[in-house]
């Protein structure tokens, strides 16, 4: 997932910029009231999880097909206690167990083929359930901790504490990849003892990995680094995943694939952002409930998260956004200067989009290394939207003014462009009659559309794909 690569991004640039106010999304009446969803039919998430895991995605018959599938694994396994099979409200591919649930989110399924991918996922997180596998990582880095801390004190040397902990946590990130191996190892063998075709495994890994190709290629990357995993890759890079499954006769065994029947649960679904999140639509953020929209540089890539908006440039320029309610009375150039540390430079009083906003410039010098920072916020109603902005580089002085138009670009949106705005979704359709170009034309992208429908229907050529019986589409 691209976002999670980008993480320690976001963790850079807050650090730099400093404005880290803290944001307050907006909740769902459901979340509000400490439910899951209000809609009968779907799972009801403890308030503690829930606040970890997100949403669960309000489609109760999406929601009985996913958890029937999980159930049929489960009794093939050797894992006492009763488990849910939940569907999460995120477009981000992934999958997890927490307590007595199995996670999958809506960006996964949208994903699969077929429900014997599906079931290759859920074994996959059985896997790891099997053989307590979060338990054994809680201890072993708890041992590593301790380990750490008690060579400081014997030695009297931080220095010597730090290099046992980093030592050992890359040892865990080794023990980690050797875990995930084996939960395909144990996922494959309760997928075929549950009648699924074995090779489902493989094309599991193998979707995946297109997809962290293609989101390589979004960002101007090298699409083959995917298959690089380095030292401190908690998890095994996709082909050492498949290269591990080779020679396992499970692996090639025949079973059923259930497309139909998948396909048919997921035609319709979301693919987009939960609207209480707001929009990603290319380099614009759109947010129907707060109405509210800026446009970042046309180079820039969104990844839109509940705690903010993450932008980032070719140039690894970033951007980051969110809204506060955090009362902030008098002016905000006032409150850039008394309550930002440092204390910014050149903090002038400006006008966004008609309404107050404050622009200033973290210090030179006050951090090694670090090049151009703006800080620009802007009063929204009863909110304050701020923006945090670095660039780097040599061309890092144009750069900063180019990121400051963008955050000038900062407007609320109209009612009828606020009630206009729907998420995208997953449409099934027969190909027949219809050219892959055609097809193409029609996803709601500015670029990348035919790598993207490949990708989407699991394919590397439009050879494959022309004998696709059905064809999964994303239209608005």
């Amino acid at each position: 997932m691209i976002f999670r690569r980008i993480l320690p991004l976001i963790a850079l640039l807050l650090g730099v910029a400093a404005c880290t106010l803290p944001s307050n999304p907006p909740q769902t009446a459901a979340a509000a009231a400490g439910q899951g969803t209000t809609q009968a039919g779907v799972p009801t998430l403890p308030r503690e999880i829930e606040r970890e895991v997100g949403a669960v995605y309000a489609d109760a018959a999406l929601q009985a097909y996913v958890d029937g599938v999980g159930q049929k694994l489960l009794a093939q396994s050797d894992i006492a206690g009763s488990y849910r099979f939940v569907v999460l409200d995120l477009p981000v591919a992934n999958a997890h167990a927490m307590a007595n649930y199995v996670f999958v989110t809506r960006g996964l399924l949208a994903s699969l083929a077929d429900e014997a991918e599906l079931a290759a996922a859920l074994g996959h997180e059985l896997g790891h359930l099997s053989q307590h596998h979060a338990a054994q990582r809680a201890r072993a880095r708890q041992g590593v901790l301790d380990a750490a801390v008690e060579a400081a004190v014997v030695t009297g040397s931080v220095t010597v504490g730090r290099s046992v902990a980093r030592d050992g946590l890359l040892a865990l990130r080794r023990y980690s990849r050797e875990q995930e191996l084996e939960a395909d190892r144990i996922g494959l063998s309760l997928l075929v003892r549950a009648g699924y075709r074995g090779d489902a495994m493989a094309s599991l890994i193998d979707k995946l990995r297109r997809e962290s190709q293609l989101e390589l290629q979004l960002m101007g990357e090298a699409p083959d680094s995917v298959d690089r995993r380095s030292a401190t890759s908690t998890h095994p890079a996709p082909l050492e995943r498949r290269t591990a499954l080779e020679g396992i006769p499970e692996a090639t065994a025949p079973g059923a694939t259930n497309r139909t029947a998948y396909l048919a649960a997921v035609d319709g679904m979301s693919v987009d952002d939960a609207p209480e999140e707001g929009f990603v639509r290319e380099n614009k953020f759109l947010h129907p409930l707060l109405k509210l929209g800026f446009e970042a540089p046309r180079d820039f890539r969104l990844f839109n998260d509940q705690d903010g908006v993450l932008g980032v440039g070719r140039d690894h320029s970033l951007l980051f956004f969110s809204c506060t309610k955090e009362p902030m009375p008098g002016s905000l150039a006032e409150w850039m200067r008394n309550k930002l540390k440092p204390t910014p430079t050149d903090v002038q009083s400006a006008e966004i989009g008609g309404a107050e906003a404050a622009i200033g410039a973290r210090p030179r010098g006050s951090d090694t290394g670090v090049g151009q920072v703006r800080y620009v916020m802007v009063r929204h109603g009863d909110q304050v939207c701020y923006f945090n902005l670095l660039s780097e580089g040599p061309d890092r002085d144009r750069r900063i003014d180019v990121l400051v138009a963008a955050a000038r670009t900062f407007r609320t949106l109209s009612d009828a462009e606020a009630a206009a705005l729907k998420p995208y979704r997953l449409r099934v359709i027969s190909p027949e009659g219809v050219s892959a170009a055609q097809l193409a034309r029609r996803l709601p992208y500015g670029d990348f559309r035919m790598e993207r429908l490949l990708v989407l229907n699991g394919v590397d050529s439009v050879a494959e794909l022309s004998r696709l019986p059905e064809v999964k589409l994303i239209e608005p």
